[in-house]
């Protein structure tokens, strides 16, 4: 009776280890205000999961570094990958070494340069950017009334979501109801609060006249703010959109200083990129493409999002 006991527990504690599920990650970067809440996302998740570990690492903003992270993940014998990708235009490589081991992959957030041909096994969660920029502008041109001069704060170059972000400004300014709006700067401050500041207090000595400045992300709006401010600029006297909604932008929000945001679910993003690596780990399908829609953020509604992200 002992041996037979025994037998079954070992046989549970085998059958447990079988369907044990490892999936690493690869972060652009730890320190970034939204990239946090989408890691935190992930790790709260996969808490709530039985058998489910994640190996989270941090590439620093390097492409190489990132590569090399891609490659212990497979000489350690991890059954999926999730990326956050330091550079967009860099993932065909990445995908080509995940393939070449058979190890599913899952970009999340920024969207890779080969997302219309990922090998099988792989995927893409995030949101469409196509909306992000478009509801900002939008909402943006609203309060102006159709017209006014905007400077614009982009991302990263090397990230899709600063270049699709930047064309949805610029789409929706070619519009009948928007054409009144002129961009009189558009520069990159790197997704960076710092960066942000630095880059208004230029155009402020500059004397460079506007009406709206219009971010990529919060971030680099909340910098823009801070400049101003330190300026003795009225934050009644011009519109600020940013894009995240982040606690920081939604406290800036509600101190009124930032106009316009756009919610995006990190969270849901990180959950929805776990759900991903583990279905393709286990054979099962999934979508190419997996969007979580963006929406609009603005004082009427601030407080719904509040608990959010």
């Amino acid at each position: 009776m002992k041996k037979f006991f025994l037998g079954t527990a070992i046989a549970v504690l085998m059958s447990t280890a079988a369907h044990a599920e490892t999936i690493g990650v690869s972060m652009a970067l730890f320190d970034d205000n939204f990239l946090t809440v989408l890691r935190s996302g992930m790790q709260e998740y996969a808490k709530t999961l039985d058998g489910v570990e994640l190996q989270v690492e941090d590439a620093q903003n390097d492409v190489a570094k990132q590569q090399s992270q891609i490659q212990n993940f497979i000489a350690a014998g991890v059954d999926a990958i999730i990326v956050n990708p330091v550079d967009t235009d860099a993932t065909a490589a990445m995908s080509k070494i995940a393939a070449d081991a058979g190890i599913p992959l899952v970009y999340v957030n920024r969207e890779p340069v080969n997302v219309d041909t990922l090998p099988d096994k792989q995927a893409f969660v995030a949101s469409n950017e196509q909306e992000s920029g478009t509801l900002q502008t939008k909402e943006i041109c609203k309060m102006l009334g159709g017209k006014g001069k905007a400077v614009v704060m982009m991302g990263e170059l090397s990230n899709q979501a600063a270049r699709m972000r930047t064309k949805d400004i610029h789409d929706v300014i070619a519009t009948e109801e928007c054409k009144g709006i002129e961009i009189v700067e558009e520069q990159t401050a790197n997704w960076s609060r710092t960066q942000g500041s630095d880059l208004m207090t230029n155009w402020l000595s500059a004397g460079l006249e506007f009406d709206a400045v219009i971010s990529n992300n919060d971030e680099m709006a909340i910098g823009a703010i801070q400049a101003l401010k330190a300026a003795g600029r009225s934050m009644d006297s011009v519109v600020i959109g940013g894009i995240d909604a982040t606690q920081d932008a939604l406290a800036a929000m509600a101190a009124g200083d930032l106009d316009v945001t756009v919610f995006q679910n990190a969270a849901g993003q990180g959950k929805g990129s776990v759900d991903a690596a583990l279905k393709l780990a286990k054979g099962e399908p999934v979508e190419k493409k997996v969007y979580i829609p963006f929406e609009l953020v603005t004082k009427d509604n601030l407080a719904q999002y509040q608990t959010k992200n």
